[in-house]
């Protein structure tokens, strides 16, 4: 595989929420990343209808 093809993997696996592999500093750091953006999201939505 080459590295282009395991990024999209890993970017791919990330999408999808599936954990990454424990052995790679970089996939948990990015893992964590979009945890975080998704957690900000969520609380950032207003549930109050416009007016």
């Amino acid at each position: 595989m080459t590295p282009e093809e395991e990024s999209d993997a890993l970017l791919d696996a990330l999408a999808a929420g599936e954990p990454p592999d424990r052995d790679d500093p970089a996939a948990r750091v990015l893992a964590i990343l979009v945890g975080e953006v998704l957690d900000q999201r969520r609380s950032s939505v207003s549930m109050t209808p416009s007016t």
